[in-house]
């Protein structure tokens, strides 16, 4: 059933020119929905088959500033904030980040638009979410595209058997620990946007988030030892995937990746581009939207 259309070291060679698009404000739309009581903020453009894109940490829905343009013009994209961060709802409690929820907010969105599918585009969290949707709602995933966010399987077998991979997700069991919210700061966690007028619009972002949320991300869902697989996980993808993958990402290593094909019960496409890091649609902006409108053309 499964099939690898395209693997390794893969920079897609498209046969049409795609040139950059500026993302022009007066081109989106603002919005809410509702999800049990959260509000769900949300960016929209464009008109077609419903498309959704959650970001991961630390971010929020102008990650996606170079991929809207393009994609508005065939589809109806929309780029939500996670709950926690910029304009969404902050809910306390650790319990309120847990992976359901965060699944069930994409869900109200998807709902609220009034669309029974969509297409989910996910980075890093925001990929976890998108491989948590697909498993648990295989009738509403259209399309599954996954930037730097090893499937669940992968990444819990790299944490039992990767002595590297375990080191280099240190970071992660630092921000579990209590009070560590207390050494972010707004400006600290924008230190990875490169352009300035971004960076400022990330910085004023983040003030309006809620610093607790954002490792409740963690707190709730980061694997534990010994890493051991749950039958939520083990749910099949059914839906046509598309994963890319920044060779140089140091937080989630790329042996994750292998295997991936086996828990697919349809076309994988993988992309892996050498060079770019952890945020690859913000280090290769261009040549990750190329990757994603071609491949949504064909699939």
């Amino acid at each position: 059933m499964f099939r690898c259309t395209a693997i390794a070291h893969v920079v897609l060679g498209l046969v049409f020119t795609l040139k950059a698009s500026a993302l022009d404000p007066d081109a989106i739309q603002h919005g809410h929905a509702d999800s049990s009581g959260v509000k769900i903020h949300y960016v929209h453009a464009g008109a077609g088959p419903l498309l959704i894109m959650v970001h991961g940490f630390p971010d929020y829905w102008y990650s996606w500033r170079d991929q809207i343009p393009e994609l508005a013009k065939t589809f109806h994209v929309v780029a939500i904030d996670q709950r926690g961060y910029n304009k969404s709802g902050q809910p306390a409690g650790v319990e309120q980040y847990r992976m359901e929820k965060l699944v069930g907010d994409v869900a109200a969105v998807i709902g609220h638009l009034g669309s029974q599918k969509a297409t989910i585009v996910g980075h890093d969290w925001g990929g976890m979410v998108a491989w948590s949707f697909a498993m648990s709602h295989p009738d509403r995933t259209e399309r599954l595209v996954i930037l730097n966010l090893p499937h669940p399987r992968g990444l819990l077998r790299e944490l039992r058997e990767n002595p590297q991979q375990v080191k280099n997700s240190q970071y992660a069991r630092n921000f579990q620990q209590p009070g560590a919210a207390k050494f972010l700061s707004a400006d600290g966690i924008a230190a990875w946007v490169k352009e300035p007028e971004a960076r400022a619009a990330y910085v004023e972002a983040f003030q309006r988030s809620s610093f607790e949320s954002m490792l409740n991300y963690y707190k709730a869902n980061y694997p534990r030892a010994p890493y051991q697989e749950t039958a939520a996980v083990r749910r099949r993808i059914t839906c046509p995937t598309l994963v890319i993958h920044g060779l140089a990402d140091s937080a989630l290593l790329d042996g994750a990746l292998s295997g991936t094909w086996r828990w697919i019960d349809n076309e994988l496409t993988l992309v892996t581009i050498p060079g770019a890091g952890h945020f690859v649609h913000r280090d290769k902006p261009q040549q990750v939207t190329k990757a994603i409108v071609g491949w949504l053309k064909t699939h």
